[in-house]
Order: C-alpha cells, then structure tokens, then sequence
C-alpha cells in the first residue's frame, strides 16, 4: 500500500478520468452497472479527472453537470477486440473555482487525490497558473472532510505540449505546491527520460511518481503497432491531434520502464498504470517494482473484471511497500 505524509492511499487508484471529477462516473457507467456485478470500485481510490485552473473546452463537450453531451464522444475511439483506447479529450472541464464551489470534494470521506495540469503556452505563464491553483485549494483546505494529495500531471498527449518539456518544469511546481502541506504525486509517461524522473524524485519535494499516461499517437513505434491497432498509420483522431493510447500495448512498455526507474535507484513509492486489463497485469506491475496500480481503461474495455482486479491487487499488496526494491 501506499502512505505519503501518513494518509494511506491504498493499493488501487482508479486513474484520473476514470471517474469523472467527484467520482460519480460517466454515463455509459450506469449502464454497466446494471449488466456486470463486477463494474464496482470499492477498495479503489479515487484520482479526479484532471482539472486546469481556468475553463478548458478541450475536445469533449459537457454540459452542466459535467457529463458528456454526447454519449459517444467523437474524441475517444474504442477497440474492443484489441484490448485499445485511443482518446483526444484535451482536459475538458469547468476549470477548478467551480470545481470547488460544488463542495463535493469537500464533503468527501476517504482520501483521494485531485489532479492538476497547468496548460498555458509559456513556462512562465504555466508556473503562475500553478501558483494561482495552489492559492484556490489552500483556501478550501480547512473544509475537506477527508484527506486529499495532490497529483501533478505533466503528461496528457491532447493540450499541445511537449511532455518532456512539462516534466523538466515538474521540479518547479512542486516546490509551489509544497505550501499546502499535502501529498504530492507527479503523473508521468514512459516518454520521460530515466534521467528527469530520477531528478524529480531526488529533489525532496515528490511523495510519489505515477507511471503512466496515454502514449501520443505514433511514438513508440519500434514497440507499438499503430497501423495493427487502427488500421492505418493516420490517426482516425488526427483532426484533434492524433490522441494518446492506452490499453493492452501499454503493459509492457510501463513494466520495462519501472524496473529501469528501481535499477536507476529511485526509492519513491510508485503507481503502476497501463494496460491493466486482468489480474495477471496486477501481478506483472509488482514483480517489476510497482507500490500500487492505477486501473482506467480496463473499465472501458472489460468492465466485468473491476472488482477482481481491486479485490486481488489490494490482496497480494497487503502488507505494505515491495521490499524487493526497498
């Protein structure tokens, strides 16, 4: 399990977008409710959709209640058979001062964690959106009824920024967002050179790394069949971007890439995501270094398993930290 700054987070999160921004879920969510015994998160906790500081159109229209308008977003493209996502929602979302005037994350009884991503076009103005972000949540604080982290993500594929260049700014928001005392996680992908996280994870001021994201279209190719996938080397999501993949591909590649991280000497608790899509997946993510699992598209792509893989992930992580890579 994980415990940063003494909360325990558990061994399971539901990743952020997996739950919509309060947990409530999405739309097609009710629907699988009803078919499958299996679609429930208990046990899981909860990472927000990622908000930004300010209203995102983003790629994915909501409406009031910060549901899609659409049932069938024409930014995310599902292949079932494949085991594969491929989404350009872009952040979509209200921004986080209406956010916080809902008072649903304050009212919340379990720990979890709300995720952040500055999207201005320049450094300078994305390390001020930060400071701005971190000056909104320290003024609810007080009134959170549970405890809350704050996760940092410098690596969604649709806002038009090199990733890269986010995670080697990672050191800078953190040290801004080390004011509010809280649990600090930063959320990357497995495009970050060994390199940046490691310098991430020394510099004192990271509880934990979440590895990963959504792998940008076309990148990785030695290792990612993207024609295979979807049947040409064109997005079918080009107009928005080309969109970032996650599902089955994606396992391997994460695994690889925490082990390096643990040879590399990183110590820092780390979240485990990508392609978990069975129980199996749990086990792979842990004999390679993993603290605990972030689980997102297996509930797009095999609804039926949410549960069992909950349930088996918190069983064989009971007991606290991999002492193999401690």
């Amino acid at each position: 399990m994980i415990v940063l700054k003494g909360i325990d987070f558990g061994c399971v999160f539901a990743a952020a977008g997996t739950l919509n921004f309060f947990g409530n879920g999405w739309p097609y969510h009710k629907i699988y409710c009803a078919l499958f015994d299996g679609f429930d998160f208990t046990g899981a906790t909860l990472v927000t959709k990622t908000t930004t500081l300010n209203q995102c159109k983003g790629n994915m229209p909501l409406d009031y209640r910060f549901q899609p308008k659409e049932f069938f977003p024409d930014c995310i493209k599902v292949k079932f058979f494949k085991g594969v996502v491929l989404n350009a929602v872009g952040l979509s979302g209200p921004g986080v001062k209406t956010l916080l005037k809902y008072d649903r994350w304050q009212r919340k009884t379990k720990p979890f964690l709300i995720s952040f991503m500055a999207v201005c076009k320049t450094k300078n103005d994305r390390i001020e959106e930060t400071r701005r972000f971190v000056s909104l949540l320290k003024e609810e604080l007080d009134f959170f009824c549970s405890k809350v982290g704050l996760e940092i993500n410098v690596s969604c594929p649709n806002t038009e920024h090199n990733s890269t260049e986010l995670a080697r700014e990672a050191i800078e928001y953190l040290k801004i967002a080390s004011s509010l005392k809280i649990p600090l996680v930063v959320k990357l992908n497995v495009l970050i050179s060994n390199e940046t996280v490691k310098r991430i994870a020394d510099s004192g001021l990271c509880d934990a790394i979440d590895i990963s994201n959504t792998i940008p279209w076309g990148q990785l190719s030695e290792r990612i069949d993207w024609k295979g996938l979807f049947g040409s080397d064109i997005s079918p999501l080009a107009h928005l971007g080309g969109g970032g993949l996650s599902g089955k591909p994606l396992l391997p590649i994460v695994c690889n890439k925490i082990k390096f991280l643990r040879r590399a000497g990183i110590e820092l608790p780390i979240i485990g995501g990508g392609g978990v899509l069975q129980k199996n997946d749990v086990a792979l993510l842990k004999d390679t270094g993993a603290d605990a699992v972030a689980i997102g598209t297996v509930s797009i792509l095999r609804p039926w398993r949410v549960k069992s893989i909950i349930d088996y992930a918190n069983k064989i992580f009971k007991g606290g930290a991999n002492e193999n890579y401690r």
